[in-house]
């Protein structure tokens, strides 16, 4: 039984150029494409990514929307809370408060 022989340098490289004449043989029996195809394609693929960058953005904008939406409300129940909370006060009062919280903030600076 005879063994197993190595492909000489020879050997490998018309196998090379066997293989190279076949690729372009099958390549040449293909049919020529035609210039209308490619750019009716890439037309298909402007308008795809236009249509993605389109839906990107009007769902960004729909984001945006909704954390504002939803700051607002929060801070119209901060402010329902805070007027419900607090009974009415007088002027004076008001006035007090306000001298206190100014006078304990330069105190805690000090």
């Amino acid at each position: 039984m005879a063994g197993y022989k190595e492909p000489s340098f020879q050997d490998r490289v018309s196998a090379a150029a066997q293989a190279r004449a076949k690729a372009l043989a099958r390549l040449a029996e293909k049919a020529p494409v035609d210039p209308q195809v490619i750019a009716e394609k890439a037309a298909r693929e402007a308008a795809r990514e236009a249509a993605a960058a389109e839906k990107r953005a009007a769902a960004k904008q729909a984001r945006e929307a909704a954390i504002e939406a939803r700051r607002l409300a929060a801070e119209e129940r901060a402010a329902k809370a805070a007027a419900s909370a607090a009974p009415e006060l007088t002027e004076a009062e008001r006035k007090a408060i306000r001298d206190a919280k100014y006078a304990a903030r330069k105190a805690r600076k000090k």
